[in-house]
Formats: C-alpha cells, sequence, structure tokens
C-alpha cells in the first residue's frame, strides 16, 4: 500500500482561529480528517507530522524515503526562509508535493518566494484545505505512475 506523510509546519496547529480571514476556518484537525478520508477512499495510507521546529521537520524529511513513497508539505513560514528544508527535500528520492492554503503569491511580497518549490515536485497553492486534497491526489498519482 502507498504510504504519504504529510507535514504540517509551524503555527498550523493555530488554524482556525489564527487569521481565519486568510487561512479559514477549519482546524487542522478538521484538515487531517479529511485528509485521511480521501486517502480512505484511494485506498493510501497517511501519517502526520505537525512541528513548529524546523529541525523536526528536516528530520522527518530525511528519514521519510524508509517508510513513505511521497510527502506533501506545507512548510509554512519557513517556505520563505529555511534552506535546510529545502535542502532535505533535495536529497531525498521520493516525490514531495508542496502545498500552501493561501496563494502566497497574492500575499506580501517576502511570501512571494518559496525557497521549497525548486527541489519540490510540484506545489499547489490558494485552494484552503482544497490544496492539501489536490497535494494528495497529485503524490497518488506521481507514486503510481
Amino acid at each position: 500500500m502507498t504510504k504519504i506523510l504529510v507535514i504540517h509546519g509551524p503555527n498550523l496547529n493555530l488554524l482556525g482561529k489564527r487569521e481565519p480571514d486568510i487561512y479559514g476556518k477549519f482546524s487542522l484537525d478538521d484538515i487531517n480528517k479529511k485528509i485521511k478520508k480521501l486517502a480512505k477512499e484511494k485506498k493510501v495510507a497517511v501519517d502526520f507530522l505537525q512541528s513548529n521546529h524546523e529541525g523536526e521537520i528536516v528530520d522527518a524529511i530525511g528519514s521519510s524515503p524508509k517508510k513513505y513513497d511521497a510527502i506533501v508539505i506545507n512548510p509554512a513560514a519557513y517556505t520563505h526562509t529555511s534552506v535546510a528544508i529545502r535542502d532535505a527535500v533535495a536529497s531525498i528520492d521520493i516525490p514531495v508535493v508542496e502545498v500552501h492554503l493561501s496563494n502566497i503569491y497574492r500575499r506580501e511580497e517576502f511570501r512571494h518566494k518559496s525557497l521549497v518549490a525548486a527541489a519540490a515536485t510540484g506545489q499547489i497553492s490558494g485552494f484552503g484545505v482544497n490544496s492539501y486534497l489536490l497535494g494528495l491526489l497529485a503524490a497518488i498519482e506521481i507514486t503510481n505512475r
């Protein structure tokens, strides 16, 4: 069975409370439930990691090829600042789909640059919770080629 790791970056544990006009009213638990439902329909397994700590995310990415076929990651604020996460993504040989709830290119200028995007297989942004679901579908499609 295909296994996919979903990584939620910093402050995503505050979803539903934090700037709902930008990020929506869904909590992280709500998003994970939607992902689990789609994963079940598509007959894939998913695990989740949410961390506010860059090193923990880097460690998870680095060890993921031993357990997972793909990663869906919302690096959140680390999108724009973390060379370490970018390098971890570039160092592994499984597909990585970068997702964002908001359209980072319609926001503040500093958010327009993703350090992760060039190392990722692809990027989906701006579709709210559906960004994760589309990212999961993309990861499934890539691993089934």
